[in-house]
């Protein structure tokens, strides 16, 4: 059995596990328990009432959280053409065509986004087995196949995110950073819940929404009462 540190034993003493807290008191706890020596993240953790092995019970999409995440991304756009130049004018970290393709098989992954244009996907369609597993494939899905190259790389510097289901049906997103005030962290939370609950597959039967968890980075999971929750966010 590992053993806890001081630090985590004094925050296990602030949280009540056997308690179901709303969306402010857990947002203030959580800051509370933020002790660590860096400005730690807020994360989102919603488990849902879907199975992700079928592809219509899939749940991701994208939203842009309207006070940010605290960390702006490096972004990568594949492109050709006029569009490279696009996207650097945009503010695109990294741009390039096949030759970036070319480097990405090699090994590059100093970004955390990647926008492609529908023109280069035959040649970006390689990257699957590079960039699926972590997340960054471009795809429709989350708009980061597109044209508007220029538009999402704004979005993504804005603080855009994407949640998705993980194998055990449960999403994982930063909201922001322990030290914003508890009522920004409050309207990202409450922005990214409305978004999930949008998402909801039409083929999910019974309860969506089963479980929400907030926490720091290094911090204690404070569990949340979902009814409440899903009341607060729908209620802006």
């Amino acid at each position: 059995m590992s053993k806890k540190s001081k630090r985590y034993k004094a925050l296990l003493e602030k949280v009540d596990l056997t308690k179901q807290y709303t969306l402010s008191e857990a947002i203030a706890l959580a800051k509370e328990c933020a002790t660590a020596k860096f400005d730690e993240s807020l994360e989102l953790h919603v488990r849902l009432g879907v199975d992700p092995r079928h592809a219509d019970q899939q749940v991701r999409s994208t939203i842009v959280l309207p006070f940010g995440t605290g960390h702006t991304k490096k972004v990568a756009v594949l492109a050709l053409g006029e569009k490279q130049k696009e996207a650097q004018d945009a503010g695109a970290d990294i741009v390039g065509g096949e030759d970036l393709v070319a480097e990405i098989q090699n090994g590059r992954l100093d970004f955390d986004a990647v926008i492609a244009t529908p023109d280069i996907m035959k040649a970006a369609g390689r990257l699957g087995k590079v960039l699926g597993p972590r997340g960054l494939m471009p795809s429709a899905k989350t708009n980061t196949v597109t044209f508007d190259v220029a538009g999402v790389v704004k979005e993504i510097k804005a603080g855009r995110v994407e949640f998705r289901v993980d194998k055990t049906a449960i999403t994982h997103n930063a909201v922001g950073k322990a030290s914003f005030p508890v009522e920004n962290l409050l309207g990202n939370v409450k922005a990214l819940l409305r978004a999930i609950l949008k998402a909801r597959p039409a083929a999910v039967k019974g309860t969506y929404v089963k479980s929400i968890t907030i926490a720091a980075t290094m911090g204690v999971g404070i569990m949340v009462d979902p009814v409440s929750a899903q009341k607060d966010a729908a209620a802006e």
